[in-house]
């Protein structure tokens, strides 16, 4: 038998400490969140806000939290299946979605700590780089903006990612988060030019949903077939909203947000209550029906409690 070397001594194993629990599925850096979390000292217990940028294959969710020492706190939150309101009901996931997501959540932030008048970020969206905090006006203000750091998780900052379209979101709301533009869509670096060049236009394209029609018209052109199984839902929900370009619906998106960020809660509406006897309620909605069990009662409880060590008491004897 050839020789083996031991790579791992007993020495190693007695000393080899298990990673946390998140750290080991991938789901938290703890290395990055230590640098985000961490508070001075001399602020005195003033929370730490991080812009939580979050991409599922369903939806994007844009939160802004804080941390303590039993857990996160999340003081305003928004996805992009709330754009539904305004009339966006497919492409939940692309970057234009990212970026009004981020925008809606900034906005509703603001609103929620009555700063929305004082700071009302970019009037019209030009793609270009905007800074509350560089902004001369709203530094005229008697409170300072809303501060937050980015929180993109275990995703990789790779240029053009959806999570800087929720960034560029919520810049543009009026949140104060400190950024450069070389993650943006439009960014390009020259072997030649060292500090590289940012091209606004690309960048509006995108938090537009340009591409997306530059894309249906190609591909309308070339295969009819493959264009209505691909896009039969953006041309649905074309119709519904009543705008003729994606670019439009986005644009009218954008302008729902800014008329009225505020959460409106979904109330289920019941039409009837029907008990089927003294534990189950059948329970009648618009879209279907459904059984609710019901609670025991305190008393109720205590009864079959009883019941039970009386059973226990007679089967001992």
């Amino acid at each position: 038998m050839p020789f083996v070397k031991t790579t791992k001594t007993n020495a190693y194993f007695k000393r080899f400490q298990t990673k946390f629990r998140r750290r080991r599925e991938q789901k938290t850096d703890y290395y990055a969140r230590k640098r985000m979390v961490t508070q001075d000292l001399n602020k005195y217990g003033t929370p730490k806000f991080r812009l939580v940028s979050r991409i599922t294959n369903a939806k994007v969710i844009a939160q802004v939290v804080y941390s303590k020492l039993n857990g996160d706190y999340c003081v305003c939150q928004a996805n992009s299946a709330e754009l539904s309101r305004w009339g966006l009901v497919t492409g939940l996931t692309s970057y234009a979605a990212a970026y009004a997501t981020g925008l809606l959540c900034a906005r509703r932030l603001l609103n929620k700590y009555r700063l929305a008048d004082m700071y009302k970020g970019v009037a019209s969206i030009d793609g270009k780089d905007y800074d509350v905090s560089a902004d001369a006006d709203c530094m005229k203000n008697s409170r300072k903006p809303f501060k937050a750091i980015l929180d993109i998780g275990t995703c990789k900052a790779t240029a053009g990612n959806r999570v800087f379209g929720v960034l560029k979101g919520a810049c543009d709301g009026g949140l104060h988060v400190p950024h450069n533009v070389k993650r943006y869509p439009g960014f390009h670096k020259d072997e030649d030019n060292k500090k590289g060049e940012y091209n606004a236009e690309v960048h509006k394209d995108r938090i537009l949903g340009c591409h997306i029609d530059e894309y249906m018209e190609k591909l309308k052109s070339s295969n009819e077939d493959l264009y209505k199984k691909q896009f039969s839902k953006w041309d649905a929900n074309l119709v519904s909203a009543k705008v003729e370009s994606v670019e439009a619906l986005f644009t009218k998106v954008h302008e729902g947000i800014r008329k009225d960020p505020i959460h409106v809660k979904n109330v289920r509406k019941v039409v009837a209550q029907t008990f089927l006897d003294a534990r189950r309620t059948e329970v009648k909605t618009a879209k279907g029906n459904y059984k609710v069990d019901r609670r025991f009662t305190y008393d109720e409880r205590k009864k079959m409690l009883q019941m039970n060590l009386d059973m226990i008491a007679q089967n001992t004897n």
